[in-house]
C-alpha cells in the first residue's frame, strides 16, 4: 500500500520501494517511465527515513543524464581556446628549459638504455629528439603550417582528425564525423593551431608578445552552470509534482514542451536562477520565425532551435515552411511564464522576465472560418457519412459504416456548438432526459479523466432536434444497453492528455481528401464558429448564448446538471433558433440508412 507518494510495496513484497516517475525528457534515454529502487527494509519508519537520500540520488541521476554527452557552443569554443593554449604553453615551456647540459642529456640515454635496451632504435629516436627538439620544430614548422593552410582552404580536416577525437573523449560527447559539429570543431581547431604557429614564429625572432588575431580564437565566456538539481528541467519537474495552479495534465505537458524549447535555446545546464529578459527576448525572435511542424519534419530532425530556423531560411521559398503565428508563439510564452512565476514564488527569481513580453494578437483576425451551405451538404454526403472503404480510407466509398465518435463529433458540434474534447468525453449519463427535454450535461464530474477548458465551461445544452432525428438520442440509449460507461469509449487521450485530438487532425486531412478544403482553414472548430454564427443571425446576443457555449461564469447548475424548467425552456428556445438555410441532412435519418 501507498505510505507517501514515492514510497511503496511491491506486489508479493513485503519490503518497501521508492517509486520514481523518469522525467518526460529522459524516457527515452531510460527506455521506461518509471524508476523502482529497492529500500532493503520492511520498516516503515526505516523506509521513510531511507527514501529521502534515494530520491537525491535519483536527481543528481537525472541531472547527470540530461548533461552528458551534450556540446554546446560554449563547449566549442572552449574546446578551441583550449587547443591554442595547450599549443603556445609547450611551445613557451620547452623555450624555458632550453637546451640539456651534456650531463643531463647523458642520464637522459642512461635512462633509455634501462628501459628499451643499448641498441633499441626506438630509444635512439627518443634521444635524438630530446637532443634536437628546436632543429626538428623549427624544420617541421613549415610544412606543418602548410597542411592546416592548406586544409582550412579546401574543407580538408585530416590533419586534426586525433585532436578531434581528443576532444570528444575528454567529453565524454559524441561527435559524429562529417556532422556540422565535427566540421565546426575541426575547422577551429585548425585555426587555433594555425595562430600557435604564428607565436612559435614570433618567438623564433625574440618577440614574446604577440596574441590571436583570429577573431574566433578568444577565450570563451564565463558559462553560468546551474548547481547540482537547480537547472531549469530539475525545477519544471518540481514545480510539475507541486502543481500549484491545480491545471488539467495536458496544461502542464504544453508548459514541459515550452520550457523544453527553451532549454535548447539557452542549454541543459543553465541555472533557472539566471533566466532574464535577454534569453526571453532571443528565443522569442527564434520562435517568430520557427516553423510550423518542425518536430514533424525529417529534415530537421536532431537539430537545435536555432539550427532548425537557419535551415529553415536557407531552403528556397517553395521548400520553405512557415513560421507559427503569433498566437502560438504567445501560448509558447506562456508556458513558459506559468513556470517562471513558480520559480519567482518559490524565490529563484525576483521578477518574472516574461512581463510584458507577449505579442499582441488581434483576435478579430483569428482563424474564424465556417462551412457554407454548399461545403456541409458536401460533408455529409460523404463517405464517413455514409459507407467507406475502411477506418483508414474513411474518404473512399465502400461497404465500411463508421457510427463512434468520427461519425458524432461533427453533427453535434454542428447543432450544439460544443468542443470536440467535450463531446469526445463525454458519458452515457451526461446525456439525459431533464422536465422532458433531453440535454448534454457538459462536466468534469462523474470521472477523474474529464476536465473542461474552464470551471465556467460546465454547462446544460439542451439536445437540438435535428439530433434528435439524426438518431443522437438512440445511439445513446443503445450505448446504455449496451453498459457502456462512456459514450463514446474508442476516443482516446493522447499523450498531451488532449482528448479527441487525433481526429480533429485526421478531419482537417479528411476534409482535403474529400476536396471541402485546400490547405489551412476549416476545421472542427468551423462547426462552433458557425454555431456561434447561427445564433447571432437568429438575433440573440453574445452575453445571452454565453452559458450554451461555455463561455459564462462558473455555475453551480453548470457543475451538477440541475436546471429549473424554465430556464431550460429559454434554452431550448435558443438552441432550437440555430438553422442553416438550405442544409438537407434527411439522407442521414436512420430510417433511410438502415
Amino acid at each position: 500500500m501507498s505510505l507517501a507518494t514515492n514510497i511503496v510495496r511491491r506486489s508479493g513484497s513485503s519490503r518497501y520501494y521508492v517509486r520514481q516517475r523518469v522525467p518526460v525528457d529522459l524516457v527515452a534515454t531510460y527506455g521506461k517511465a518509471e524508476i523502482w529502487r529497492s529500500l532493503g527494509t520492511t520498516d516503515q519508519r526505516e523506509a521513510k527515513r531511507l527514501a529521502r537520500s534515494v530520491l537525491d540520488e535519483l536527481d543528481r541521476e537525472f541531472e547527470a543524464k540530461r548533461t552528458a554527452g551534450t556540446f554546446t557552443e560554449h563547449d566549442l569554443q572552449e574546446a578551441i581556446w583550449n587547443r591554442y593554449v595547450e599549443l603556445t604553453e609547450a611551445d613557451e615551456t620547452s623555450r624555458r628549459l632550453g637546451e640539456l647540459s651534456d650531463a643531463e642529456l647523458d642520464d637522459v640515454w642512461q635512462h633509455l638504455r634501462r628501459e628499451f635496451g643499448d641498441y633499441d632504435l626506438n630509444a635512439f629516436r627518443i634521444f635524438e629528439y630530446i637532443r634536437d627538439r628546436f632543429e626538428i620544430e623549427q624544420r617541421e614548422r613549415p610544412a606543418r603550417l602548410a597542411t592546416l593552410k592548406a586544409g582550412v582552404a579546401r574543407g580538408d580536416l585530416g590533419a586534426v582528425e586525433r585532436d578531434i577525437a581528443a576532444v570528444a573523449k575528454e567529453r565524454s560527447a559524441p561527435i559524429p564525423k562529417g556532422s556540422d559539429l565535427y566540421r565546426k570543431l575541426g575547422h577551429g581547431l585548425q585555426r587555433a593551431e594555425l595562430e600557435a604557429l604564428a607565436r612559435a614564429e614570433e618567438r623564433d625572432a625574440g618577440d614574446f608578445t604577440g596574441s590571436p588575431r583570429d577573431s574566433l580564437i578568444q577565450p570563451p565566456k564565463v558559462r553560468l552552470v546551474a548547481p547540482t538539481g537547480e537547472t531549469i528541467m530539475s525545477l519544471f519537474d518540481t514545480y510539475a509534482a507541486e502543481n500549484p495552479e491545480n491545471v488539467r495534465a495536458d496544461t502542464l505537458n504544453q508548459s514541459r514542451m515550452a520550457v523544453e524549447l527553451f532549454v535548447d535555446h539557452v542549454g541543459a545546464r543553465f541555472p533557472a536562477s539566471s533566466i532574464g529578459k535577454p534569453q526571453v527576448r532571443t528565443w522569442k525572435a527564434l520562435l517568430l520565425k520557427y516553423p510550423v511542424k518542425a518536430a514533424e519534419t525529417k529534415i530537421f530532425a536532431g537539430m537545435a532551435l536555432k539550427d532548425i530556423v537557419a535551415t529553415n531560411d536557407a531552403l528556397p521559398p517553395v521548400q520553405r515552411k512557415p513560421a507559427i503565428s503569433p498566437k502560438t508563439v504567445n501560448r509558447y510564452l506562456a508556458g513558459l511564464s506559468a513556470f517562471v512565476k513558480w520559480l519567482v514564488a518559490s524565490g529563484y527569481l525576483q521578477t518574472n522576465p516574461l512581463t510584458d513580453m507577449f505579442i499582441s494578437v488581434d483576435k478579430a483576425k483569428g482563424s474564424k472560418a465556417t462551412f457554407t451551405t454548399t461545403e456541409l451538404q458536401s460533408l455529409f454526403g460523404s463517405p464517413l457519412f455514409g459507407s467507406c472503404q475502411s477506418d483508414e480510407k474513411m474518404h473512399l466509398p465502400g461497404n465500411h459504416k463508421i457510427r463512434d465518435h468520427r461519425y458524432w463529433l461533427p453533427l453535434v458540434m454542428l447543432w450544439s456548438g460544443a468542443r470536440p474534447a467535450e463531446i469526445a468525453q463525454l458519458l452515457v449519463a451526461d446525456v439525459r432526459e431533464q422536465h422532458g427535454t433531453w440535454i448534454m450535461h457538459v462536466t468534469e464530474e462523474g470521472d477523474d479523466e474529464k476536465s473542461t477548458k474552464t470551471k465556467g465551461s460546465m454547462r446544460v445544452v439542451p439536445i437540438h432536434s435535428e439530433l434528435t432525428r439524426l438518431g443522437f438520442v438512440e445511439f445513446v440509449k443503445a450505448q446504455a444497453a449496451k453498459g457502456e460507461k462512456r459514450l463514446f469509449p474508442e476516443a482516446e487521450r493522447n499523450s498531451r492528455g488532449q482528448m479527441a485530438a487525433k481526429f480533429s487532425r485526421d478531419f482537417g486531412r479528411y476534409l482535403d481528401r474529400v476536396d471541402i478544403k485546400d490547405g489551412r482553414g476549416l476545421s472542427l472548430y468551423s462547426f462552433r464558429h458557425g454555431f456561434i454564427d447561427a445564433l447571432r443571425r437568429a438575433e440573440f446576443l453574445d452575453d445571452q448564448f454565453a452559458m450554451i457555449i461555455g463561455h459564462a461564469k462558473h455555475t453551480t447548475t453548470g457543475r451538477y446538471g440541475h436546471i429549473p424548467e424554465g430556464m431550460l425552456r429559454q434554452r431550448v428556445e435558443m438552441v432550437e433558433a440555430v438553422s442553416f438555410p438550405g442544409l438537407d441532412l434527411s439522407h442521414l435519418y436512420p430510417d433511410k440508412t438502415s
